[in-house]
């Protein structure tokens, strides 16, 4: 296996320069724990690795430590020592969401990503909106967008098509294809994706049948699934752990663990562009700083009661809005609070190096 097997390219090649005049190498992260990762090295070689204190004392947020599919430069060590990360390489795209909970972060799912493949289902697990958002933070990351409605076995013909229509009207740069890990159907399609180099992240809800094809790309039981229950549609077993999982054929898949929370992770650029439809109707209501809701002469809103827009559109768009709000928020509470910590910091650091000071001239007898 050669680093271009695992994605390695002029861009990074660039990007490795200084470090490997230091004597670093180069690896790809293909695993972590809760103490360290898992690493592939040119040839193949897998090797653990944990990160030197210099890089987490420089990354201002968890999004800048290193991740799963990020390039590093090591330093190796030996028997007695461990394998070093002393540098992260520059990112071509980032798959994130915001990390689930109250925090303003961003947790990534998969650095380095080419393509992102939706995977979702024609009957409990479809929902418009949360495929809008998918849409949102595929297009913020640059990679393709590739949406898999899978378990078709299980429904109709004609709930598969419109499902696989509805998701299609969303977004044309998005690639949608109706799929049933069971019986293998669109396998195929899906491998033409899979080149020597690409990588793949792989999301959807839990139950939604993630593992099984991963199962099937790679051609082994990388991951252990059950029987699907009946009622909830859902296997005994689902993805815990994010992991990159290098293919036979060719390309790279990172497995994700069921993700039904979907929340922002994205600014008012990417989310006017996802909303062009919206945004172009917008710019005709009446006052600039309108709400959208019950404000006089509201563009979108008499687009919705003449039927020109749906409303569960124009409620996504008010939803992503308030979401992206509230994360700047957040972040302006975060950033207050870290310089508050880095003047009381620094504050502290004074009195202590006065103190200091002041006791070496007592100790020479100095006044």
């Amino acid at each position: 296996m050669t680093l271009k097997d695992l994605g390695w390219n002029p861009f990074f090649e660039a990007a490795f320069a200084p470090y490997k005049a230091k004597g670093l190498v180069p690896a790809r992260l293909i695993r972590e724990t809760p103490i360290n990762f898992g690493a592939f090295l040119k040839g193949g070689e897998e090797i653990d690795v944990v990160v030197s204190g210099r890089v987490w004392h420089e990354a201002a947020c968890d999004a800048d430590l290193p991740a799963v599919g990020d390039w590093v430069a090591l330093e190796l060590g030996n028997e007695n020592q461990d394998h070093v990360i002393r540098a992260t390489l520059p990112r071509q795209s980032c798959f994130a969401r915001k990390m689930p909970g109250n925090s303003s972060q961003a947790q990534i799912i998969g650095a380095n990503v080419d393509i992102v493949a939706v995977v979702t289902d024609a009957g409990p697990d479809f929902n418009v909106r949360r495929m809008e958002r998918y849409f949102t933070l595929i297009s913020r990351c640059g990679a393709k967008a590739v949406v898999l409605v899978n378990k078709a076995d299980l429904f109709t013909k004609e709930e598969n098509r419109e499902a696989a229509d509805q998701i299609a009207a969303l977004w044309d740069q998005a690639e949608v294809h109706i799929t049933s890990a069971v019986n293998g159907e669109g396998l195929k399609v899906l491998k033409k994706y899979l080149k020597r180099g690409v990588t793949m992240c792989v999301v959807g809800s839990s139950g939604v049948g993630k593992s099984t094809l991963v199962n099937q790309l790679y051609g082994d039981e990388w991951q252990w699934t059950g029987e699907v229950n009946e009622t909830t549609g859902k296997g005994r077993h689902t993805t815990t752990s994010r992991e990159l999982v290098p293919l036979d054929g060719g390309g790279m898949l990172i497995d994700n663990p069921g993700m039904r929370e979907i929340q922002m992770w994205t600014d008012e650029t990417i989310l006017r562009e996802s909303f062009a439809d919206v945004s172009a109707i917008a710019a005709d209501c009446k006052y600039s700083d309108c709400s959208h809701r019950k404000d006089a002469g509201c563009a979108i809103r008499s687009a919705v009661e003449n039927g020109e827009l749906d409303p569960a559109r124009h409620e996504s768009f008010l939803n992503l809005e308030n979401e992206i709000a509230a994360l700047k928020k957040r972040a302006e509470k975060r950033q207050m609070a870290v310089e508050r910590w880095a003047k009381r910091s620094h504050r502290v650091k004074a009195r202590n190096l006065a103190d200091r000071i002041q006791l070496e001239r007592d100790e020479r007898g100095e006044i």
